[in-house]
């Protein structure tokens, strides 16, 4: 079945632009779109979309604010984020009331798809150059030395690693960044997603924002 796509942006010639994009890639249904967060509430209820872009920035009601109330009207439904800001704060804030992933507005068509895809497939997708601001604040290894916590479990090795698969490098970037051969890049990503219990990057991703590895100022 086709996915169905609620488009919620205030400004009317972007929701064109996403209605056209869409709509050319065969694979996505726009069976809606809002100029608000009150209006974006009540579609939602009406049509029971798969998918929801969600801007932030929205008169009468804020993509934020209407995050919770979307979350338990349509608890089906992916809500993505596509937006200007930038600001880590934020992404934290979406995350943390139930968004699926965060876009900015200035990325290309192509990783927006990217993101719908990963996002229906019950992924969350973050893309890297937002992990890397949140990820400057991680707290050191050092830091878990004296707990007895799951990220406490891995080695300093695997805690390296992990830490540079969720700012989204590849085997091959690790292993020329750590001196490592690949398939020991491989090694230590495997048994670290193991000891954590995780299978994908936007698993770990979402644990190191759950479980205390980044600040919430």
């Amino acid at each position: 079945m086709t996915p169905r796509v609620l488009l919620a942006d205030d400004h009317a010639i972007l929701r064109s632009g996403l209605r056209l994009l869409l709509t050319s890639q065969n694979e996505f249904d726009v069976v809606g779109e809002a100029s608000s967060g009150t209006e974006a509430l009540t579609l939602a209820g009406q049509l029971q979309p798969d998918l929801i872009l969600l801007d932030l920035s929205m008169p009468a009601l804020g993509g934020l604010d209407a995050l919770p109330a979307l979350r338990k009207l349509v608890p089906s439904a992916r809500i993505l984020i596509l937006t200007m800001h930038d600001d880590p704060q934020y992404l934290r804030q979406a995350l943390k009331h139930g968004a699926s992933g965060y876009v900015l507005k200035k990325a290309a068509d192509s990783e927006l798809l990217s993101a719908m895809r990963s996002v229906l497939r019950g992924e969350i997708y973050v893309h890297p150059s937002m992990t890397r601001i949140l990820l400057e604040d991680m707290l050191p290894e050092s830091q878990s030395a004296n707990q007895e916590d799951t990220w406490g479990s891995l080695s300093e090795r695997e805690q390296e690693v992990l830490k540079m698969v969720v700012l989204g490098h590849t085997s091959a970037e690790i292993a020329g960044q750590l001196d490592l051969s690949a398939k020991t890049v491989e090694t230590y990503r495997a048994r670290g997603m193991e000891k954590l219990g995780l299978r994908t990057r936007a698993a770990l991703v979402k644990f190191a924002l759950q479980e205390g590895l980044i600040k919430h100022d």
